[in-house]
């Protein structure tokens, strides 16, 4: 049932009791109890006191509330809910402030949700969206009555957008980014929401995320184990820093004479993949499902696409049907783990290769998700320094975290600094890497609070490797023991999917209920089966 609502009157009183009890803003602990649920509009203006967020801040603001009917229909129905914009007051002035966004229903079914972000972060993800790969059959999170939340992690991007990492010049928009706005959303939301309806904490407590969002859930099942319930990690890029690395090495070798492959080249590729390592599984459709046994027998100076060897006459560039010297070389790095000669503080050695063949690097496709499958892989240009807009993502990603989070100089040339011998920086990145690369393997806290954590990610994915990914899950298991870890964690790998999207297979799966159904009703997960909605529309695969 709704709500009631209250007076302005009211939340003045309500200011007024939370002071007088030393609760400013009515933050409080979570067995803080409002004397009554607030209106949406008395929201505007209240105030959650640096002493009330878990991590230093100066404290928080509420800068708008407001009551957003009833929209959509079926699965797609978006309930009348408040939509509640804060801002969360850094420590140091020069900092950006985290700004934040609630979504308070009107109907509210006691739990909430948090969103993690995606690249460099820097924009609020929509408290109206779904979970990562979603699925298309069932209700969003607020269709389904959560109070959701998320957060642009502490600045706000500019032109570039998800690739923007020109706030890594500030130490705590760096340790923002790198975890700790996870912590401070959570906690000015959870106070809103306690405000909004007069409880003592929401029931469960759910993040999703994929990408970067899947580090962030990582994050917070590792540091703030006793705040969530459970955990969806979609493609997650876990060891951040490291994978800053090995975008350098793969950057270098795409940025030499020759070595970039166009969109041609790369469809060369996919296709004698495929003609290899399709059938490999038992079944020939489409898809690369025993992508272990591809990388173990595939060599591309060898293929044969139709027949015809797939590497070019003598080695040099004969056109778009086949791949010199120069970009078979460059795709064997992409396919290869980068080694670290010196040691880092998040005790990282290396970062493995990624699932090169079968990947769809950005090859021609006339469905409308093919330019963002591009963009998040191989794009249109050949890195160069200044680094071009259009250079492959990560490229982009690995110039910025170079001028700003490592050199602090907007001018650097990153093409120069060797991630596997950086000289004089090597201190510098090693710092970085204890701050973003996200990888304690003893998850014993978030067991025994009764946490559940489901982990996917994509065979095909050309920007966050698969491999590290099971990597991290089989050093968990080797932490904790298989049988102690599947008490609480599953890991899934989709066959054909990429990066957030793909026009191979794009998945559409209800991780939420399986994890509600995980943590709510002890129920273990059963087979898990993906719908794919773009390459064969509503074929599906077992997880």
């Amino acid at each position: 049932m709704r709500q009631p609502q209250r007076s302005l009157g009211h939340f003045h009183w309500l200011l007024s009791f939370c002071a007088a009890a030393a609760l400013v803003g009515c933050g409080g602990s979570d067995g803080d109890i409002p004397p009554q649920p607030v209106a949406c509009a008395d929201l505007n203006g209240m105030t959650i006191a640096a002493g009330n967020i878990g991590l230093p801040t100066s404290g928080a603001v509420v800068t708008a509330a407001t009551v957003v009917a009833t929209s959509g229909s079926g699965v797609s129905a978006v309930p009348e809910f408040c939509r509640v914009s804060a801002s969360i007051s850094p420590v140091d002035t020069t900092a950006p402030k985290i700004m934040l966004q609630v979504a308070l229903p009107s109907v509210w079914n006691n739990k909430v949700m948090m969103f993690g972000g995606g690249g460099y972060n820097g924009s609020i993800p929509l408290v109206t969206a779904n979970v990562p790969a979603g699925p298309t059959a069932q209700a969003t999170p607020l269709g389904r009555g959560y109070a959701t939340f998320s957060s642009d992690s502490g600045h706000q991007a500019g032109a570039l957008g998800s690739q923007d990492g020109s706030f890594g010049v500030n130490d705590e928009a760096v340790k923002n980014f790198s975890g700790d706005a996870l912590k401070k959303t959570r906690d000015v939301a959870v106070a809103i929401i306690k405000a909004r309806y007069a409880v003592s904490a929401p029931s469960k407590a759910y993040f999703a995320g994929g990408s970067t969002g899947g580090r962030e859930a990582l994050a917070v099942a590792q540091r703030w184990p006793q705040d969530w319930d459970g955990v969806i990690a979609l493609y997650p890029a876990g060891a951040a820093a490291s994978l800053d690395l090995q975008f350098g090495r793969i950057t270098r070798a795409l940025a030499q004479p020759g070595a970039y492959p166009n969109a041609a080249k790369r469809k060369a590729l996919y296709d004698v993949s495929m003609q290899a390592c399709d059938a490999l599984d038992g079944v020939a459709d489409g898809l690369i499902s025993d992508a272990k046994s591809c990388n173990a027998t595939f060599n591309p100076a060898t293929a044969l696409l139709n027949g015809i060897p797939l590497r070019c006459p003598t080695g040099l560039d004969t056109g778009n049907t086949c791949l010199s010297d120069a970009q078979i070389a460059a795709f064997n790095v992409i396919n290869t783990p980068i080694t670290f000669g010196y040691p880092l503080a998040s005790g990282e050695t290396q970062y493995p290769g990624f699932n090169t063949w079968g990947t769809d690097f950005g090859i021609p496709n006339a469905s409308p998700l093919q330019t963002n499958v591009s963009f998040l892989s191989l794009s249109s240009t050949q890195p160069a320094s200044p680094m071009p807009n259009g250079a492959p993502y990560g490229s982009i990603f690995w110039d910025q975290w170079v001028r700003f989070f490592v050199t602090r100089d907007p001018n650097f040339n990153s093409l120069t600094l060797d991630p596997q011998n950086p000289g004089s920086f090597q201190a510098r990145i090693s710092t970085l890497s204890g701050l973003q690369d996200v990888n304690k393997t003893d998850l014993t806290a978030f067991q025994a609070k009764g946490g559940k954590m489901l982990i996917a990610h994509g065979s095909g994915d050309a920007l966050v490797s698969t491999r590290a990914t099971a990597q991290y899950v089989e050093r968990v298991h080797a932490a904790m023991g298989k049988a102690r870890a599947d008490s609480f964690l599953r890991y899934y790998e989709i066959p054909g999917y990429g990066h957030a999207v793909s026009t191979v297979f794009n998945a559409s799966w209800d991780s939420l209920t399986t994890l509600e159904n995980w943590v709510e009703k002890s129920a273990q997960p059963p087979s898990q089966f993906v719908t794919d909605t773009v390459g064969v529309p509503g074929r599906t695969r077992p997880l």
